[in-house]
């Protein structure tokens, strides 16, 4: 048996170290380390409760939106606010923009490179200025690779090309093309979300009870142009590019168990729509069957374990209860909490909404052509492992810029209708006592947030985010969490490239940014008392 340390893990957000042990070339078991400690709860209480929505954004630079949003519907909760309809669409545009920055990024500037041996471009014969500049740096990386091992990258790959790297120059002249032009498109996208948003990152616009502003013709004009940018890139070459070698140069590895994992899947939904439900809707399958389609049946069910996490016992529980109390003289191998739903692992993202869709029959977004295509590459043998995730997540994205333009023409009936009104202004002022939660989705999966109100002040609050569920540890019950169980069964031909355990994680978008914070500079944990 050979045990292989990957620490850290590059191309994710936030710092996670995996050990795996290899036996007969497979893994055979797994643990999944975030290597900090997450502070932002306990820095919440005492604080004035609509303040958890612009605080809370800063747990992340690129899940932002999605924490304040959620911590806003937390806060509306905790006193029964009524949500306007230009606040809800609002909202939806601001989120969405931050969506369609995201999507595209992970799968050209976070993954890819995992398929592609970019050497071959040494031998590019083209007058494209930036494939040549990179043709510069790989020969000159090549010849005099540096002592310590560190190139430049990110294109030089960390380990070798496999058998599942594409090496046809043609086509990885066209991927790397599309690399440097999702470049332009995610910033493009993320300006989408400024416009109504007032900046990006980290938006000024969702607030509690509302949103703080109703876009004018000229902000919807521009959002619209680059809304339909955005959409030509999304099908006409991020869709076709996942789903081409989907179903070609990794048509192997989508047809095989690599990374499948439990199988167990969660969503909370999000995006709600005027008819009441959400774009993408809710719902909790186990062992391939649907156990819940609400919201309100799935909250009471969540809980949180941390015997294998540095917490203390009364850090576990509902999460309304939990708390961040550290122990760092603990027999643990991680900051990351385990959450579970009535007991079991459950993998949240893209795989999860989209498998929610597919079995949610009489909801809406199962009749769209996306999911009907996800369905259709289930059917003809794709396995849901690496490459589906990264399928459901280009598929999923489709869905949304539909949406997108029907908001839009929402919001222009709106104020032709004079329904401008952005604020609850009944609730701004929060209650004396209280509590509440807040679900939705971000880009990587279920986001939920609590707060306990107690005299006009934050007395406790809980953040379980996507990667908390996906990179948690192994629980008391004796169960593994996603990463960790999707990890087993990986081959490992060679002890010394590793590069299927990279791809398997990655292909969750692991966001550890927002499972843990605060990292001791000199990596001595124990002097800081948090």
């Amino acid at each position: 048996m050979a045990q292989i340390t990957i620490d850290p893990l590059t191309r994710i957000e936030g710092h996670l170290k995996v050990n795996v042990n290899v036996n007969g070339g497979t893994v055979s078991d797994a643990e999944v380390s975030g290597t900090a400690a997450r502070g932002i709860e306990k820095l919440l209480k005492g604080k004035e409760p609509r303040d958890a929505a612009y605080i809370t954004e800063r747990i992340c630079g690129v899940c932002f939106t999605a924490h304040g949003w959620t911590s806003s519907i937390a806060v509306e909760n905790a006193h029964n606010a009524n949500l306007p309809d230009a606040a809800r669409v609002v909202r939806n545009l601001i989120a969405g923009g931050a969506w369609l920055h995201d999507h595209p990024l992970h799968f050209y500037h976070l993954s890819a490179v995992d398929y592609i041996d970019i050497t071959v471009l040494a031998n590019y014969s083209g007058s494209d200025i930036n494939l040549n500049k990179i043709k510069n740096l790989i020969l000159s990386e090549v010849a005099n690779p540096p002592i310590d091992g560190s190139y430049v990258g990110p294109f030089v790959p960390t380990y070798a090309p496999d058998q599942y790297s594409i090496t046809d120059l043609d086509t990885v002249v066209t991927l790397v093309q599309h690399y440097i032009k999702a470049l332009e498109i995610q910033a493009k996208a993320k300006k989408m979300s400024a416009i109504f948003g007032g900046k990006q990152p980290h938006q000024s616009s969702i607030i509690p009870t509302g949103v703080t502003m109703f876009p004018n013709a000229d902000q919807r004009s521009q959002f619209r142009v680059l809304l339909d940018e955005v959409t030509g890139f999304i099908k006409n070459t991020y869709v076709p590019d996942v789903l081409g070698l989907g179903t070609n140069e990794l048509f192997g590895l989508a047809t095989s168990d690599i990374g499948v994992g439990y199988q167990n899947y969660l969503a909370y939904g999000c995006f709600p729509e005027k008819q009441g439900h959400l774009m993408y809707p809710e719902g909790a399958i186990v062992n391939g069957i649907l156990m819940a389609d609400n919201r309100d049946d799935i909250e009471p069910l969540i809980t949180e374990d941390v015997t294998n996490a540095w917490y203390q016992s009364n850090s576990a529980g509902h999460p309304s209860s939990s708390q961040q109390n550290f122990n760092l003289d603990k027999s643990a191998y991680t900051f990351v909490k385990a959450p579970r739903y009535n007991g079991q692992p459950m993998e949240v993202g893209p795989l999860a909404r989209m498998m929610v869709m597919a079995n949610r029959t009489s909801h809406p977004s199962h009749s769209h052509s996306a999911v009907q295509q996800f369905i259709g590459l289930v059917n003809a043998g794709v396995k849901p492992g690496v490459v589906a995730r990264h399928a459901a997540r280009a598929l999923e994205t489709l869905i949304l810029c539909d949406s997108m333009y029907n908001w839009m023409d929402e919001l222009d009936s709106l104020e032709a209708s004079g329904n401008t009104q952005i604020r609850d202004n009944n609730h701004w002022d929060p209650p004396r006592n209280g509590s509440g939660w807040g679900m939705t989705e971000a880009p990587r999966g279920a986001l939920g947030h609590w707060i306990d109100i107690s005299n006009f002040a934050i007395g406790n609050y809980a953040c379980v985010v996507p990667t908390t569920w996906n990179a948690s540890p192994l629980d008391a019950n004796g169960l593994n969490g996603p990463f960790e169980e999707a990890l087993k069964g990986c081959p490992v031909p060679d002890e010394n490239n590793p590069i299927n355990v990279g791809r398997i994680i990655r292909s969750f978008d692991p966001c550890l940014a927002c499972a843990v914070h605060v990292i001791a500079p000199n990596g001595d944990m124990k002097q800081y008392k948090i």
